[in-house]
């Protein structure tokens, strides 16, 4: 007889743990940027999912086309993004941007020394404090992935209080069209609950050293 699995959907018409692949699948198809992975016990799967998916899989980031998070030693090329001589350049940039408050947000990740976008979130409803948020989260939960203490840059001192803090104080309203949303902040706090790391977290000092490189340029 096989052995039953159990299903982790991280980004699905509905989220959760399934206890079958026909479930998984139902949430899954025909949905871009998909995040899935089945595991072998259903308390294996729960803890999976208060996680980032970024600690048990390794596929492309939500935006179509964009690197995948297992190219992190490709970062290191020959192109050099000409930098403040106070930056480290071996260090990800993330920012976020929206269009409203809320709005539509989305936010990236950066390889300071190429410009290289590493990740990229959303568009999807939101506010830019939960986006600068999010990405200090996504950059540290995948250097820890790879094992790395590369430098985080954010020009959010909030964001970076949030983080520090461990939560993540919004105030917006939970409804449908938040839900998906949320339940990211709601795994990004418990990443922050459970796991250690040695990265420094960096302000961006946008006064003396202009826009960050993952600004996306609205302004």
């Amino acid at each position: 007889m096989a052995k039953s699995k159990f299903y982790v959907v991280w980004n699905g018409l509905n989220t959760g743990v399934f206890s079958s692949w026909k479930d998984c699948e139902a949430q899954i198809k025909g949905v871009q940027g998909a995040l899935y992975k089945s595991f072998d016990s259903k308390d294996e799967a729960e803890k999976a999912y208060s996680s980032s998916p970024w600690d048990y899989i390794q596929k492309k980031s939500p935006a179509e086309g964009k690197a995948k998070s297992e190219d992190v030693p490709s970062w290191r090329n020959d192109t050099v993004l000409p930098l403040p001589p106070e930056v480290e350049a071996e260090a990800l940039a993330v920012d976020a941007a929206c269009s409203g408050n809320p709005g539509q947000m989305e936010y990236r990740g950066v390889y300071l020394r190429t410009g290289q976008e590493i990740f990229h979130y959303g568009p999807t409803l939101g506010t830019n404090n939960i986006g600068e948020f999010l990405a200090i989260v996504h950059a540290l939960a995948l250097l820890k992935q790879k094992s790395s203490a590369m430098t985080i840059y954010s020009d959010s001192k909030i964001a970076q209080l949030w983080v520090k803090k461990r939560e993540c104080k919004t105030k917006l309203e939970r409804t449908p069209k938040t839900e998906k949303l949320l339940q990211d902040v709601d795994r990004a706090v418990a990443w922050l609950h459970n796991n250690a790391y040695q990265n420094n977290i960096l302000k961006w000092k946008t006064e003396e050293w202009g826009e960050i490189p993952a600004d996306f340029g609205r302004k």
